[in-house]
């Protein structure tokens, strides 16, 4: 199933997409795509309804994230081999974790803010894991089905911010409008391989990121696996899991956005997202 999230800002209502494409409202079903609407035994509620039983939304209203309530914003860094090489930095011997604000979530095509003072604002276009049934010690053989499903991420960064102002990446990670998500969750049972599929991400239409989910480090299950280790993960949770080569911070001399650009991004079965980047007016 391809589920997610339309309304207005802060008014979002459940939704699927069917097989022709049109948003079908799944509000009588469950009161958002959140939390324990997530779980397996949820989705199976979900799957079962026919698709054409269900009130179709009219128009094209906006896209919300395609999860809503999200408490733990979870990333992964240097998490792609050919990225790693491509900032000189050592392939990880252990998944590196920080945490996103939850609040810098937002739908797949709003404005992402350029923050105050900021001098080298970033992209990245990454596959995001949504948790399902969860948990804590999940065995990696046990790992896809305490999956919900995937989405689209674009991680923005502020590499100043992240890298130059000392203590921990959170700083450059979790500005307002840094997480855009979606457009739609795509349940695990739609996806053959999730550790092979293209990724892309352009600005102003020139591809500048171009890779695979096969050159992840650790793959999606492994890191489901591993972040349980060190804590509970909840039904609703993300997992942003890295980025393949081309950010801004790779290129020589590096390149940064500074507001005006329209950054368009995605991911194989997985939808695609358009960003309009706007400078900081206060």
């Amino acid at each position: 199933m391809k589920l997610l999230r339309y309304g207005a800002l802060g008014q979002e209502k459940p939704a699927l997409l069917d097989s022709k494409g049109a948003l079908r409202d799944l509000s009588g079903t469950i009161p958002d795509l959140a939390g324990k609407a997530l779980t397996a035994a949820s989705l199976a509620k979900i799957g079962a309804i026919d698709p054409e039983s269900l009130p179709i939304v009219s128009g094209s209203p906006r896209l919300g994230a395609c999860v809503g309530d999200v408490r733990n914003f979870i990333a992964v860094g240097l998490n792609f081999a050919d990225h790693a090489a491509e900032t000189g930095a050592e392939i990880p011997k252990e998944p590196i974790l920080f945490n996103k604000a939850p609040n810098c979530i937002v739908g797949p095509n709003d404005d992402v803010i350029i923050p105050k003072g900021s001098v080298k604002t970033d992209w990245e276009v990454e596959l995001a894991i949504v948790i399902g049934d969860g948990g804590s010690y999940i065995p990696e053989d046990k790992a896809m089905a305490a999956i919900a499903g995937f989405c689209v991420c674009n991680d923005v960064s502020e590499r100043e911010f992240q890298i130059e102002r000392g203590g921990q990446w959170a700083k450059g990670k979790g500005c307002p409008t840094f997480g855009p998500l979606g457009p739609w969750l795509v349940t695990t049972d739609e996806i053959k391989d999730i550790q092979n599929l293209g990724m892309w991400l352009e600005i102003d239409g020139e591809r500048v990121q171009n890779g695979s989910t096969k050159t992840m480090i650790f793959g999606a299950a492994y890191l489901v696996h591993y972040i349980s280790q060190f804590m509970r993960l909840d039904p609703g949770d993300v997992i942003t899991t890295g980025t393949p080569p081309g950010v801004g911070l790779g290129f020589k001399p590096p390149r940064f956005l500074k507001g005006g650009e329209v950054v368009t991004l995605g991911i194989e079965g997985l939808g695609e997202q358009k960003q309009n980047f706007v400078a900081y007016k206060g």
